[in-house]
Formats: structure tokens, sequence, C-alpha cells
């Protein structure tokens, strides 16, 4: 079985292809399963520096979200069985062409569905939904600015608030970034600039936005706080920028705002707690609307950009210098492994291999 296998914290450069032993067998409650895909993103390369708010023991495989098949079932296991296509949240381990892990954070793909269509649908849009529902409690009509649109998880938040009744202003670094999130839903894109405050109110009669929903931290939380209206909702998901921003309490205070964190990671395992079973039943009926709508072409998730397994640093460099638009993907298992032989890649990818 090939992995990427992490032996110290450090540089991604640092991050070794190997051949290790199989994946152990499921225990009771756990499936095994094939990993086709697994995707790449900023917490990606804080887990293999140190970072994170969590540190596995060494050495470790990184990789947070995958999509394949499963191999084989615990006697325990209900809701799966061997030959099921599935999506399946860790805590890290997907970069490896094995992976063992409970079946409560493991979600079956409905026929039909392109694997590379399943893979964004936990993190990408399980952040976008549950942070816009569970935290920020949007409502149809309502106005939604979102930070960092061009990103995996700031399109997901572009479709998902105009699906659901909201009017969107997308912010985003590039034109293509910006075309996108008008393709996925927003009324109108601009960049997170110091003119972006003027043309939110402009654009909304003087109120502002109801929801500022900002990935991206940095310079641009401080003008989205003066973007946004009075009695809004703040919800801070992440700092994609590498900037942590200081809140003006002074403006939150006389705006009447409500500043709500909001860490997706929580309710998959990634805290030092482990809370994944305790959030499992509400994490289910989450992941089974997003493939409904998934199934229904309501919403169209998508990876835009595969890189061999052997290429994290690329795909991280890629990722960080904003040359991709949505959402990265290593492939794992090669279409030469003695594992499963691998599903059609979705035709809007870019298959880095070719």
């Amino acid at each position: 079985m090939r992995a990427l296998l992490c032996e110290r914290f450090g540089p991604v450069r640092d991050v070794a292809l190997l051949d290790t032993s199989d994946a152990p067998s499921p225990g009771p409650s756990e499936v095994t399963i094939a990993v086709h895909y697994a995707s790449v993103s900023h917490a990606t390369k804080l887990l293999i520096e140190g970072r994170y708010q969590t540190r596995p023991p060494m050495p470790f495989v990184p990789g947070t979200e995958a999509v394949g098949q499963v191999l084989a079932c615990g006697s325990a296991v209900t809701r799966l069985r061997p030959g099921d296509r599935v999506v399946a949240l860790a805590r890290w381990g997907c970069y490896a062409e094995r992976l063992t892990l409970p079946e409560y954070t493991v979600y079956a793909v409905p026929d039909g569905l392109d694997p590379l269509q399943a893979l964004p649908v936990p993190i990408s849009y399980g952040t976008a939904y549950c942070g816009l529902l569970w935290r920020a409690a949007m409502q149809p009509g309502e106005t939604v600015l979102v930070l960092g649109a061009g990103s995996g998880v700031g399109l997901a938040a572009v479709e998902l608030a105009a699906l659901l009744g909201a009017r969107v202003i997308a912010c985003a670094s590039t034109e293509a970034k910006r075309q996108a999130a008008r393709n996925a839903g927003a009324f109108h894109a601009m960049a997170a600039d110091d003119g972006m405050a003027a043309a939110v109110k402009a654009l909304t009669a003087g109120r502002g936005a109801d929801i500022v929903f900002d990935p991206v931290g940095g310079a641009a939380f401080g003008r989205a706080i003066r973007a946004a209206a009075a009695n809004a909702r703040m919800l801070s998901v992440g700092f994609a920028s590498g900037d942590v921003p200081q809140a003006p309490l002074n403006l939150l205070l006389v705006k009447n705002i409500a500043l709500h964190g909001f860490f997706f990671g929580r309710y998959i395992g990634w805290t030092p707690a482990d809370e994944r079973v305790v959030h499992a039943p509400a994490m289910q009926r989450a992941m089974a609307t997003l493939f409904d709508w998934t199934r229904s072409q309501r919403i169209h998730p998508a990876v835009t950009a595969v890189y061999p397994i052997a290429e994290l640093a690329a795909a991280l460099q890629a990722l960080e210098s904003r040359q991709v638009v949505g959402k990265v993907a290593l492939k794992i298992i090669s279409e030469t492994s003695p594992c499963n032989p691998l599903p059609p890649i979705a035709a809007a990818a870019r298959d880095a291999t070719s």
C-alpha cells in the first residue's frame, strides 16, 4: 500500500511517498476503504507543519477527506457494506491507498454521482451549510457577503446561500474567481479591497450585509465589518490569508454586530476531545441533505484540479498562490495500482497527470 508519510512536523516537501504495510482490519464499528481521491486544503499544510489545533502521533499519514470504495466492514456496521462507494471524513490518514475509520464518519455516495462531485461535499459544503444554517441562522431574503468566494468553501457558501433564498455578494481575488461565484448564484461579485464596504452599501440601499461568511481573515475581515448591516452576524470560519485579525470591538458594539466563530472541525473530530460520535446523528442528516441536493443537481460540487499523490507540495502551492478556482484533490490510487480500478475523472477536472 502506498501512502504519504510524515515522520516529523515540518515543511510539506519533507513528506515522503512510501510503500507501507496494509491498513489494519476494521474493528467492530469500523470500515476499510480503498481511497481513490483525497482533498487538499490549507488545514492540510497546518497539520503537516504542526500548527493545527491537534497534533497526530508520529509517524502519521495526512489527509482528512477522501472518496473511494468500501473493502471490508466490521461486525457491528449497519449502514454500509463492501462495494459501496463512499466519502469519508478522518482526523488524518486519507493520503493512503487504504483507510480504516469509524462507520459514523463515512457516507454513501448516491448512484450515478462522479467521485469528484462527491469529494467536496463533506467539508466544503458541510462547512458552508452548517455555518450558514446552524450558526448564523440564515433566512431567505437576507443579504450574505461571502469572502474568499473563489475557494472550495467560499463557492459552496455562495451556491448554498443562493439556493436557500439569500441575495449573495461575493468577494474574490481574480476575475475568474468572481465569474465562478456569479455562475454559482452571486448577484454581484467584487474584490475585497478598500472600496468593498461602500460597494456593498450601494448594492443594499445603504443597509449593508446581514451575514458575512469569512474563511479568509486578514484585512478583509475589517473591511467586511464596515460592510455589515446593523444587527448583522459575522461568521469567522478560517484564516486562509494566514493573518488572524483583531476584531474592532467598538464597531461591533455600535452596530450591534454578533461575531460567531464556527469551527466545522468540532463536528468531525478535529479537536483534542474528538467529539465525532456526539455529533454523528446531526452530521448524517446534514450529509443526507447535501447529497440529495447534489444528486438532484440543485447544487454542483466539483473538483477543478487533480494532482498525483507524489505532488502534494505542488497542489498546496497552487492552492495558496490562488492559482486554482474551487477544490483541489490528490489522486491516491493510480490506474496501475493493485487496488480497485479508478472511476472516470469528472470532465471538468484538470488531471495534472496528463
